[in-house]
């Protein structure tokens, strides 16, 4: 037979709360007590308002090469040893106390190392109250006005809060005072305790803003103390000694071993929202600070603590203050509280003192105290354990499992870490150098812890009454007594006042005592004194009931009245709600037109920006039309004296050619001439030879004279210019043709304009300018002189020699009266070197034409004439003219 595998039981769903995306750090504070002897070594230095600095004893080495380190810790806040306890109140615990009354949770405990005042930091002293008895003065300074009666909220035993009303919490209040089992709330009215009498000042005390005053509240407190990792009630009337073991009259302990037993422990429960509990401890409503200080101090009494070597009230588990606040909202009226139970919220802050922890070794502990040592410092270390899972879940991302239940502690608060409210934890040092070590491991768990993050809780849904309802109902219960006492009617006036009043209204009975039997006088006189009382009596009845069935007509008057202003008022409201319609109509139509206006405004400035960038084009392209109408005008004006130029200048370059056909003509006819002159010349001395030699013996005849042939004349052998090719054409722009005075007149006057950066070339032929005006810097004084100008220009040429430049141009009146130089010719000077030839011999030179070889001989050059002609076109310059000299044969 096959058994089937049990299956495993489903575990619960995780209730969907509402996720926070926001998530605030742990808040970890560092407070650092006084030192108990002023001699003792000191090895904490407080260095800013967030810094502390740890620095090792002396003799104490802190890594193997014994070298002095130092250690800054930063944290939230460092409250020095002059810091008072309202200063550490208001930094730490007066957020938490604010977020308590307006409906969130919080968590602040205190740690460190056993002896460095954290006890003396959550509790306080007469005069210099502690973070704990400070929180719950300002709860009560806060919610006082707004107090529930007693037993109006009610705690259950699954963590929850019922309400209920005013009748039921009487018969609440009358059970609980008739019922002796159960222990009597202490009353703030009972004498104080002196130890805990004056704990704060009137003028430390605190009251939170932003109150709901529709709003009722009460407060309920639990006091726990967590010892050897079991959980105590303190508040509990019957509690035993917890740690003392269960032994028979034998004096051997009932179990076989040795392990303690903790009857009276409490166990953590989960509620229904997935929240840790301690299940059947016991909650108590206090409605005023004395009185829930007067419970811990109940409880704190009952707290286990020790005498060791480091301190004489040394804390051996951790006691954990809860402080519910249960507040519900008013119904409409703000007379009662609202019977329902889902809009009852709760909000606590626990106040945790934690053991310090310690080692045996210099505590001296022994026997049962090393055993609380050891379970205090593993609860340390798992607290601790929790911290660092959290915070490498947090930065890498991982899913590890973080060890909750391996501690009371730890599992009681693991909803804060959770998300469900603040946490903050205050860091308790001692400065001496004995606890150096231990402190050095508490600064680095408080370093880390701050690096937590936790999920801030959602804010719960408010309720939809209007608010001021609680104000609304006094003024109006102080204006119903105001006019009821104006009228004379009955204030606060109950039922028995109202029948003694009557029955003092009636006549008095007359004595009845009987002392014969035969008395016939008394009886009558009773029976008299009856009658006229119960005619009295149905008079008085029958008045009653006229003002009765009176009150009763004015009452249905008052109905009809209401009625009728009812019926009016709804007309009016009718009316109203037409008024409203038309007025709202009257909003729509106005937003429409509003709407459309501005939509018409938005496209009369759209149109308006069009129209400025359409004029804004039409003037930039009239500008443009303009200007580019002038730019052709000017190109016109350039191209008619282009033209001009042009004519001029072709004119001149037919002049000129004309002029070298001339030339070249002559020369060719001189050449002919010459050569035929020549070839007669030959021809004669031949034939004279021949004619010699046919002469017999004797002398021959002497030839005939003959006549010298007829040269050319001057003017025919002048030949034309040498150069072969035409001048060059002027590039710049001709000029009118003026009428020139000749040389014989005067001729024309020049400025020649010679820089003082000119250079001296030292060349053979230089420009001679006569009848000039040398300057380094024309001036109008030289210019109104002359009608010519010349400019002496030198640059570099492309072949690396030095060229001069001589731009010419003309004097020209202007009609202001001063004189402006139009440019009319460029003139280039350039020095070339060549190599020389050898020098030709006279045969080579009988041969027929002349080549260029023969202008650079000495003789040939020297046979050229020279001639400046007056008046030329190029202006100042020379003009050669090669004339060859004739040799003789």
């Amino acid at each position: 037979m096959i058994r089937q595998a049990k299956g495993k039981t489903p575990r619960r769903p995780a209730p969907k709360k509402p996720s926070s995306n926001q998530k605030d750090p742990v808040g970890v504070y560092c407070r650092v007590r006084p030192l108990g002897v002023e001699d003792e070594e000191c090895c904490i230095e407080v260095i800013s308002s967030s810094t502390i600095q740890l620095h090792a004893p002396e003799g104490f080495k802190t890594n193997r090469n014994g070298e002095y380190k130092e250690t800054q810790y930063s944290f939230k806040k460092v409250f020095g040893v002059s810091i008072s306890q309202m200063e550490l109140f208001e930094h730490v615990a007066k957020p938490l106390v604010d977020d308590l009354i307006h409906g969130r949770n919080g968590l602040l405990f205190t740690y460190g190392v056993t002896g460095s005042g954290k006890t003396f930091t959550m509790t306080g002293s007469p005069g210099q109250g502690g973070l704990l008895p400070r929180s719950l003065d300002m709860i009560f300074n806060s919610i006082g006005p707004y107090q529930a009666k007693r037993y109006v909220f009610k705690t259950d035993d699954k963590n929850g809060m019922e309400v209920q009303n005013e009748v039921d919490a009487l018969l609440e209040r009358q059970r609980r005072e008739n019922n002796v089992s159960v222990p009597k709330t202490p009353s703030s009215r009972q004498k104080i305790d002196p130890e805990i009498a004056d704990m704060i000042k009137p003028e430390e005390a605190y009251k939170a803003d932003g109150v709901d005053e529709d709003s009722s509240y009460s407060v309920f407190v639990s006091y726990i103390e967590i010892y050897n990792n079991y959980i105590y009630d303190l508040l509990e009337e019957t509690q035993e000694d917890a740690i003392k073991p269960k032994w028979n009259g034998g004096g051997t302990p009932v179990r076989q071993n040795t392990e303690f037993i903790p009857p009276q422990s409490k166990i953590l429960r989960e509620d229904q929202n997935h929240n840790m509990y301690v299940a059947g401890c016991m909650e108590v409503e206090v409605k005023s600070a004395e009185e829930a200080f007067q419970v811990f101090w109940r409880g704190q009494k009952k707290r286990k603590v020790a005498n060791t070597r480091l301190n004489r009230e040394s804390s051996r588990s951790h006691s954990v203050l809860i402080i519910k606040l249960a507040q519900a909202p008013l119904d409409a009226d703000g007379d009662n509280i609202l019977q329902d139970k889902s809009q009852v919220a709760v909000s606590q802050l626990c106040l945790v003192d934690l053991a310090g922890s310690e080692r045996t070794g210099r505590t001296g502990a022994e026997g049962t105290r090393i055993r609380e040592a050891g379970n205090i410092n593993q609860s340390l270390l798992n607290l601790r354990t929790c911290i660092e899972v959290l915070r490498e879940n947090q930065m890498c991302g991982t899913n590890r499992m973080v060890p909750y239940r391996d501690s009371k502690v730890t599992h009681l608060f693991k909803n804060y870490f959770d998300g469900e409210g603040k946490v903050r934890m205050v860091v308790c040092v001692n400065p001496k150098a004995d606890d150096y070590e231990e402190t050095l491991l508490v600064m680095r768990f408080a370093e880390m812890t701050q690096e937590v993050e936790v999920a801030r809780p959602v804010d719960r849904p408010i309720c939809g009454f209007t608010p001021g309802r609680r104000h609304r109902n006094q003024a109006f219960k102080e204006e119903l007594s105001r006019k009821l006492e104006e009228r004379g009617g009955p204030i606060d006036r109950d039922m028995p006042s109202v029948i003694s009043h009557l029955v003092h209204n009636l006549p008095p009975l007359p004595s009845s005592e009987l002392t014969d039997p035969h008395d016939d006088i008394t009886l009558p006189r009773l029976i008299e004194a009856l009658q006229n009382r119960h005619t009295i009596r149905q008079m008085m009845i029958e008045e009653y009931s006229k003002a009765a069935d009176m009150m009763k007509s004015m009452l249905q008057q008052l109905d009809s009245n209401l009625v009728s202003n009812d019926n009016f008022i709804h007309e009016q409201n009718g009316k109203l709600v037409e008024k409203d319609k038309i007025i709202q109509n009257n909003k729509t139509e106005i937003e429409r037109l509003e709407k459309r206006s501005r939509m018409q405004e938005h496209k009369i400035d759209i149109l308006q920006k069009t129209t400025k960038i359409y004029e804004d084009d039409k003037r930039s392209l009239r500008h443009e039309l303009e200007t580019r109408e002038q730019r052709l005008q000017r190109e016109l004006s350039d191209k008619r004296r282009m033209e001009q130029r042009m004519h001029g200048v072709v004119t001149d370059t037919q002049y000129k050619w004309e002029k070298e056909c001339d030339r070249r003509v002559n020369a060719m006819q001189l050449e002919m001439q010459n050569k035929l002159w020549v070839k007669d010349e030959k021809l004669k001395q031949l034939k004279a030879i021949v004619t010699e030699s046919k002469t017999p013996g004797g002398r021959p005849d002497p030839p005939p004279r003959q006549t010298q042939p007829i040269r050319p004349s001057r003017e025919e052998r002048l030949p034309a210019k040498r150069s072969a090719s035409p001048s060059p054409v002027p590039t710049t722009t001709p000029v009118r043709p003026l009428h020139r005075r000749s040389r014989s007149a005067g001729g024309e006057k020049w400025v020649d304009h010679k820089p003082s950066s000119s250079m001296d070339l030292g060349t053979v032929l230089q420009p001679v300018i006569p009848n000039s005006i040398q300057v380094s810097a024309p001036s109008e004084k030289a210019l109104s002189k002359c009608d010519r100008y010349v400019l002496t220009h030198q640059e570099v040429a492309s072949d690396g020699e030095i060229q001069t430049k001589l731009i010419k141009g003309e004097v020209i009146k202007t009609r202001g009266g001063g004189q402006a130089v139009q440019f009319t010719d460029i003139e280039t000077l350039k020095q070339e070197l060549t190599t020389v030839p050898r020098k030709r011999k006279s045969s080579e030179g009988k041969n027929g034409g002349r080549t260029d070889g023969d202008w650079t001989d000495v003789e040939t050059r020297c046979s050229v004439a020279m001639e400046m002609r007056a008046g030329s076109n190029m202006g100042p310059g020379y003009e050669h003219h090669g004339i060859t000299k004739r040799r003789k044969p």
